[in-house]
């Protein structure tokens, strides 16, 4: 058996301590091969193909950033990955230098290893890549709304890219594995296992203020949402207290709350409480870190993943238009508008769609206050099924035009009371009654002021005196707007034929269409990402499983001895595992649930359902991954204490 041969053995006897190691790193390589698919894709290598240019240079850019994010990511998790192995591995780097290996030699065999694993999960990475090509593209033609699909192609270009990429990237690693091992003399590392650990201690003033910290982070979040204080300062120092709140509950509040069920004697001595507590009273302590991490991790890739999910929801689009079309004309060609109108009505129809029409044409009085009459508003929010509304004679009720005025409005309701409207050199005072929390005008340059038919006919005639000229804008309200994009598609062809480009038509369809097309780019940079960073997580859990396994072969070795059986020890070791596992995701859980609750505050629609799909999914995961994990540490340890 040559050298080479010998490094090969060691990886392969130790694969159960590399496997979460491999595996991890090969996904990280499918996902980078995954954006380079896309990048290089003949149909995406100019830009997306997009409504918009800015969603083309937005989705080209986010393929090449993702790539970047999952590369840099990737080297760190494999350098802490191999810092892990190195720790569990040196006590048998000790033996081996007392048997004659040198120095040089054993860095060697490190450099071999790392270069083998490296190579191993390049193929894998690679290959599963190519394997799933095609199911690859039907998903991301599906997320990036890419109507006629994106066919098949050999990627040899993303496929040399990814290779060589991860080939340097392993390259790097082999060569940090053997600095790491540099540090401690040799008799350091044979005694590496045995070094005693000091009892774990922690402040009450600090534990409580890991709580103290994730309550006012949280305050600071709910403000910026509820009370619609846009200050990213505010937003920012709220994330920020929250991570440090998170810091100190893994590393203050969780050993002060072991230490205290360690003095609730009649808890503490039942049945297997006492190895269970006091073995979790360490794991904490030695894990806080790693567990601060992977709650930080998975919490950012639930709330990235649940928000971009919410973005492409079509209730966004709708929030800020709630009508399937919205015509005016430019000029005062009245044949040509009712031309246009009839072609509408006539698509609508043909299509199959019921639909309400109405028309509103807003102005301005002479002292810059918007109006629309009564009647007219009452034909828009009549059509969205709203009830109509009366007005006295110098009554009125505010009505928003973007978003941001909506919720002001929902939250500080008026800023103004009443309001002066001037025409020519009449002066009237209008009583504002209320404001709505509802988009009712289309094309609105701000906050709108409904008043009487008789108070805007004034104004109205006031503009006309002084020859201005207004634009009426005609609504199409549809229940099911979201499958007309074969009549919005037939609309602007049919409007377009004579190249005629007097008119002003928005189309609700189209808008979400390409809302989704950006949404399709945000869900595949922190979708990929967020699943990468996941899997990085997890594997943080194995490898600090696995680093204590010998210590914990020997301590259940000895245990067995005074009467552990196998009953007992599964007990034990579910707990502890599930303490392990579930810990930082029940955090990550809550950190996110309260960033959905901000974000429903946001938003006219329901967010749970994208909420839920996000913690099923990665809770599914994780589940799974502790059972496989639960099944092959007890495996080991049933061996040992036979």
């Amino acid at each position: 058996m040559n050298f080479r041969q010998f490094a090969i053995n060691n990886v392969l006897r130790s694969k159960r301590t590399y496997i979460a190691h491999f595996l991890s790193s090969a996904f990280s390589v499918m996902i980078f091969f995954t954006y380079g698919l896309l990048s290089f894709h003949p149909q995406l290598k100019d830009g997306l193909v997009s409504s918009s240019d800015t969603i083309s240079l937005l989705g080209t850019m986010g393929m090449t950033v993702s790539q970047y994010i999952v590369f840099v990511f990737s080297f760190f998790f494999l350098l802490y990955s191999v810092g892990a192995f190195i720790k569990v591995r040196k006590k048998e780097f000790g033996i081996l230098l007392i048997l004659g290996m040198s120095r040089k030699q054993l860095n060697r065999m490190l450099f071999i290893e790392n270069i083998l694993i490296g190579v191993a999960a390049i193929v894998a990475g690679i290959g599963t890549g190519v394997l799933f090509s095609k199911l690859i593209l039907l998903i991301s033609a599906k997320l990036l709304a890419v109507e006629n699909g994106l066919p098949f192609y050999v990627p040899l270009k993303a496929l040399i890219i990814t290779a060589a990429a991860y080939a340097v990237l392993f390259l790097l690693i082999a060569l940090c594995s053997s600095f790491m091992l540099r540090k401690g003399t040799l008799l350091a590392l044979v005694k590496a296992e045995e070094s005693p650990k000091p009892q774990p201690k922690a402040s009450p003033w600090l534990a409580v203020m890991a709580v103290l910290l994730i309550g006012a982070g949280y305050g600071m979040v709910m403000a910026f949402a509820i009370l619609q204080i846009f200050n990213f300062i505010l937003l920012f120092g709220g994330v920020v207290l929250v991570i440090m709140g998170t810091y100190f509950l893994f590393t203050q509040f969780s050993v002060y709350f072991m230490r205290y069920l360690q003095k609730k004697e009649r808890f503490f001595f039942r049945r297997t409480n006492l190895l269970t507590v006091s073995e979790l009273l360490y794991r904490i302590k030695d894990n806080a870190v790693m567990f601060f991490l992977v709650s930080v991790i998975s919490a950012s890739a639930f709330t990235g993943i649940g928000t971009t999910l919410a973005i492409g929801d079509p209730g966004l689009s709708a929030m800020e238009n709630p009508y399937a079309y919205t015509y005016s004309l430019y000029n005062e060609d009245a044949d040509k508008g009712n031309r246009h109108l009839d072609i509408i009505r006539e698509e609508l129809k043909k299509g199959g769609f019921n639909y309400k029409e109405a028309e509103v044409t807003p102005i301005f009085s002479d002292n810059g206050v918007m109006l629309i009459k009564l009647s007219e508003y009452n034909s828009l929010i009549q059509s969205q099924g709203y009830p109509a509304e009366t007005l006295g004679d110098l009554e009125g009720i505010l009505t928003p035009g973007t978003v941001s005025e909506k919720n002001s409005y929902r939250i500080d309701g008026p800023l103004n009371d009443q309001f002066e409207i001037l025409n020519g050199k009449k002066s009237e005072t209008v009583k504002v009654l209320k404001a709505e929390t509802f988009i009712a005008v289309p094309a609105a340059y701000g906050e709108t002021l409904v008043v009487s038919d008789r108070l805007y006919e004034d104004a109205f005639q006031a503009q006309q005196d002084q020859e201005y000229g207004y634009a009426a804008y005609h609504t199409f309200y549809v229940k099911d707007w979201k499958n007309t994009g074969d009549v919005s598609r037939a609309l602007f062809d049919r409007l377009n034929e004579n190249e005629d480009y007097s008119y002003y038509l928005k189309s609700l369809y189209f808008e979400w269409k390409s809302a989704q097309q950006q949404n399709g780019i945000l869900l595949m940079v922190s979708g990929l990402v967020g699943i990468v960073f996941f899997t990085f997580a997890a594997s943080f859990v194995y490898f600090r499983l696995y680093a204590d396994l010998a210590r914990d072969e020997q301590q259940y070795r000895m245990i067995a001895k005074v009467g552990l059986s196998k009953k007992e020890l599964g007990t034990i070791i579910t707990k502890q595992l599930v303490i392990m596992f579930f810990l930082p995701m029940l955090i990550a859980l809550i950190h996110s649930g309260v960033a959905f609750v901000a974000l429903q505050q946001l938003v006219d629609f329901s967010i749970v359902g994208h909420s839920l799909k996000i913690f099923i999914f990665f809770l599914s995961i994780q589940v799974i991954y502790f059972f496989i994990t639960r099944w092959r540490y007890l495996d080991r340890l049933n061996k040992i204490i036979q």
